[in-house]
């Protein structure tokens, strides 16, 4: 893939708790690594539902809690987002089911589970949604998310060389 920017999004059902998240979580291990410059990062929902909404605010404690920072408006992920970007990871089957109804055969091929390189998913490889739950689900969450965004990087970092 040579050195070229790698887009990467990540998409949840409303973009208000797991996405965001993963998108501030993304981004904060990018700038520790020092490669801002080789990534655009952003995230999206599959629903309508929170269109504009900022993130949840649980999710946003959760991650200041850890020194990250999770912020934007709540979009809806497009037919346009399969072309926009290189990497579309998803949190879990019901969210890749939307992203694969607006895809092709070629942009199919980059839509991908965040846990399926997460070492300790085993067989879950779904991020479970907090929305309903109590604090405790938002922090194991955070670390799901951590943990497999750590990976994603290494993956990413690898297949561009950097």
């Amino acid at each position: 893939m040579g050195s070229k920017k790698a887009r990467v999004v990540f998409v949840c059902m409303g973009n208000i708790c797991r996405s965001p998240t993963a998108e501030g979580v993304f981004r904060h291990l990018v700038h520790q690594a020092n490669l801002d410059e080789h990534f655009q990062i952003d995230s999206a929902g599959t629903s309508w539902y929170h269109i504009g909404d900022p993130p949840d605010d649980r999710s946003v404690a959760t991650a200041l809690r850890r020194g990250v920072t999770v912020e934007g408006r709540a979009r809806a992920f497009t037919q346009a987002d399969l072309t926009a970007f290189d990497y579309i990871i998803v949190m879990d089957r019901d969210n890749r089911d939307g992203v694969l109804a607006l895809a092709d055969g070629e942009s199919a091929k980059r839509v991908k589970l965040l846990r399926e390189l997460d070492a300790d998913a085993n067989d879950e490889l779904e991020v479970p949604d907090p929305y309903y739950g109590g604090s405790q689900g938002f922090d194991n969450v955070f670390d799901i998310i951590e943990r497999s965004c750590r990976a994603l990087l290494e993956h990413i970092r690898a297949e561009h060389g950097w």
